[in-house]
């Protein structure tokens, strides 16, 4: 039903009461009254004659738990009964929704304008309830899905068709409940989607079926920015089951490689058809490149002077009268994203319209991105977006939709795209590799001085937004806004220029700096003869506001003090270990929310292995602690298969990894024992999908300085290393 439509209906026949989400932005929307009122929309609520209530969401369910967390806040402001409220995956329209899923922003951006729209849906249902009773508004209340005066109660589904009547309240005055109130906000409730996951009925990108639908695979060329020069589809057509060999264009805006499809009546078919081709490549301009020449190049840039992005007091003056200087070099490796389910992505094209079924975190960007290859309009194009077998910022990429969308149109018919898990890890883009120099000075009591920091990396934004001239954006973060009390301090940034592609994974820049800048800070504590603890503390005493990098509210240091301690308490930091075991802490802050972790760790026959990680986490007003736990346990499991288990390396401008074997992560019998403890908070909520990650890797290399001396400024970490 189109949507204008669909209100109308509402408005007119009582069918259901629908409030609009008030977001940022100057959308406008058609409201239940027939009126045009400046509205931006995410979701819609909709409460049925039944009584049943839905939430009508635009984020997207890759795992994280986002579908439970948003209706909690939506059915608590709503006094819902819990047992009626369920939640839809909303239609690709972004007039009307805000569909980007990642940055650890769902429940953050979500949280008050739900609280909103949900507040407003429950004075309309009261003021309809007063108006049958005859009573002011004032003398009603509402429980589990009534309105209640004195011993009479009407259910909200009797009164809806009189409240979707009701002009709907101003969104930024109505009046929310007190948290002291709440009976949902900050419960462990069971996710809604593990039923479906567990029983087999939840659908998975991978699992879309459309009449007459075939399936591709994709050769592309195994350099970076490599093209096919000549082709032969003569033996894959002679694989049964095959029925067309097509090429297929590189799409620069969906930075899609291109390549040669084969498509077949199965994936097996097709797999076989693609391994029968035989393709002549143009291996392009970076045919070249290999970890040693990025080396060479992070080794030229940190050498020299670049441009800071802080830039405290005079560090190089109090480097030269510093009474120790410490210098060290830390080093990390491309990383792929490596979620379970491969890219995959479904398009039927019929002339100017489209349909595609896509498993993305932006199915907005997916929207336009086949819109403007196919050279059609977006309202053109409608999506329909699965749950996602893991996302991780892979699945906010649009090359392997926009595959999906030129192959269908080749060849007539809805077409199914499968990446292999070899496409997958070589065809990627992949966290930047990075180089970081730092030299840091100690007056004679010990005391930091001055921080010197040289950072280099294959930016993020010179790749994806070249013409904005900020190749810093998405490398500096947690780093620039170092929260200790150090009177001097320089960070400088400088990009190497690249072919191999990357982007955001997860954490983004934080998984690097939380690593660097946290490992140094207890070189520091070591060089001064103090505590790795008592160092931190003492340096974040004096309660300050650090300004953060782009948008993010500056960093309260008695925030992150705070995680600090509770990390430390819980972990029984000082108290004695079995004989061989060691802790290690780090803290760091990203995506507006703060965590320590303190790692136990021992190394045996030069192998680490980590037995327990305790965690704090201070991420404002908890709405599920549950999903906030299962948050930061995966984030430790994935930050654990980074620092110890996987890395990306390029020979001959091309990745040398392809699967599990020579790409590793953490099995099941390596993960350690995770504790997970919230910081009590009245904030508003914050991030909490990513910020379990970037201190992880430091906790567990100080853990290993600690149990060994061997200090580590390299990942993943090698039996070399630890010789």
């Amino acid at each position: 039903m189109k949507r204008r439509a669909f209100l109308r209906s509402a408005a007119t026949g009582g069918t259901a009461l629908i409030i609009g989400l008030r977001f940022g932005g100057e959308r406008f929307a058609e409201a239940a009254t027939g009126k045009a009122v400046p509205s931006p929309f995410d979701a819609w609520v909709r409460i049925d004659p039944s009584g049943d209530i839905t939430l009508i969401c635009g984020k997207s369910e890759m795992g994280q738990g986002v579908h439970t967390s948003l209706t909690q806040i939506l059915a608590d402001e709503l006094d819902a009964d819990w047992s009626r409220v369920r939640v839809e995956q909303a239609p690709t329209q972004p007039q009307i929704y805000d569909h980007g899923t990642g940055g650890s922003s769902s429940v953050r951006t979500s949280y008050l304008p739900l609280r909103q729209a949900a507040a407003a849906a429950r004075a309309m249902l009261v003021d309809a309830a007063a108006e049958r009773w005859k009573v002011k508004a004032a003398v009603c209340r509402t429980e589990a899905g009534f309105v209640v005066h004195g011993d009479e109660r009407l259910g909200y589904g009797e009164l809806v068709a009189a409240a979707a009547r009701r002009p709907i309240p101003d969104l930024k005055k109505v009046a929310l409940k007190d948290p002291a109130a709440f009976r949902l906000i900050g419960k462990s409730i069971p996710r809604s989607d593990i039923p479906a996951k567990v029983d087999g009925s939840a659908r998975f990108g991978i699992d879309v079926r459309v009449p007459g639908m075939l399936f591709a695979v994709i050769a592309r060329c195994p350099t970076f920015g490599g093209k096919p020069k000549a082709f032969d589809p003569t033996p894959a057509k002679a694989v049964p089951g095959v029925r067309h060999v097509v090429e297929v264009a590189a799409v620069p805006s969906a930075f899609s490689a291109g390549g040669v499809a084969v498509v077949a009546d199965t994936s097996f078919a097709a797999m076989r058809g693609r391994n029968a081709l035989a393709i002549e490549w143009d291996h392009g301009p970076h045919a070249a490149e290999s970890n040693q020449t990025l080396r060479q190049s992070f080794e030229e840039l940190t050498g020299k002077p670049a441009p800071a992005f802080r830039n405290d007091g005079d560090a190089a003056a109090a480097l030269a009268k510093s009474a120790k200087r410490i210098d060290a070099d830390y080093e990390l490796p491309f990383q792929a994203h490596a979620q379970m389910e491969p890219l995959n992505a479904t398009a039927h094209v019929r002339g100017d319209v489209v349909e595609a079924w896509l498993p993305a975190q932006d199915p907005t960007w997916g929207q336009d991105a086949i819109a403007k290859a196919l050279g059609v309009k977006p309202a053109q194009v409608t999506v329909h977006t699965t749950l996602m077998g893991g996302g991780f910022g892979r699945r906010a990429q649009v090359d392997f939709i926009v595959e999906a969308a030129q192959v269908s149109k080749a060849v007539g018919a809805p077409v199914q795209v499968l990446w292999t898990r070899e496409d997958d890890m070589q065809h990627g883009f992949y966290r930047p590799a990075a180089l970081q120099r730092l030299t840091a000075g100690l007056d004679a009591r010990g005391q930091p001085i001055a921080w010197h920091a040289r950072m280099s990396s294959v930016s993020i934004a010179r790749m994806w937004e070249p013409e904005k001239h900020k190749p810093e954006s998405s490398e500096i973060d947690g780093a620039a806004n170092l929260p200790y009390a150090i009177p001097n301090i320089r960070v400088e940034y400088a990009d190497a220029a690249s072919g191999v592609p990357r982007a955001w994974w997860r954490s983004v820049e934080h998984s690097i700096n939380g690593f660097v800048v946290e490992s140094f800070v207890d070189e520091l504590a070591t060089a001064a003869g103090a505590d790795p603890l008592a160092f931190r503390l003492q340096l974040l005493a004096e309660p300050r506001s650090i300004k953060s990098v782009g948008d993010d509210a500056p960093l309260a240091t008695q925030r992150l003090r705070a995680c600090l301690e509770l990390a430390a308490q819980k972990a029984g930091w000082g108290q004695p270990l079995p004989a061989g075991r060691a802790r290690g802490i780090a803290c760091h802050y990203s995506f507006m929310s703060y965590a320590a972790q303190v790692a136990e760790v021992s190394v045996e026959s030069g192998r680490p292995r980590v037995w327990r990680v305790v965690a704090a986490i201070d991420c404002g007003r908890v709405v599920n602690p549950d999903g906030v736990a299962a948050q930061v346990e995966s984030a430790i499991v994935y930050g654990l298969s980074a620092a110890l288990k996987g890395a990306i390396t390029i020979a001959e401008g091309r990745c040398e990894q392809s699967n599990f074997h020579d790409f590793e992560v953490l099995r099941i019998d390596e993960m350690p024992a995770v504790e997970v403890h919230l910081v009590p908070s009245s904030e508003p909520p914050t991030g909490i999908g990513e910020p379990g990650l970037p201190p992880l890797a430091a906790a567990v290399a100080n853990a290993i300085f600690a149990a060994t001396g061997k200090r580590l400024r390299r990942l993943p970490i090698r039996a070399t290393d630890l010789a």
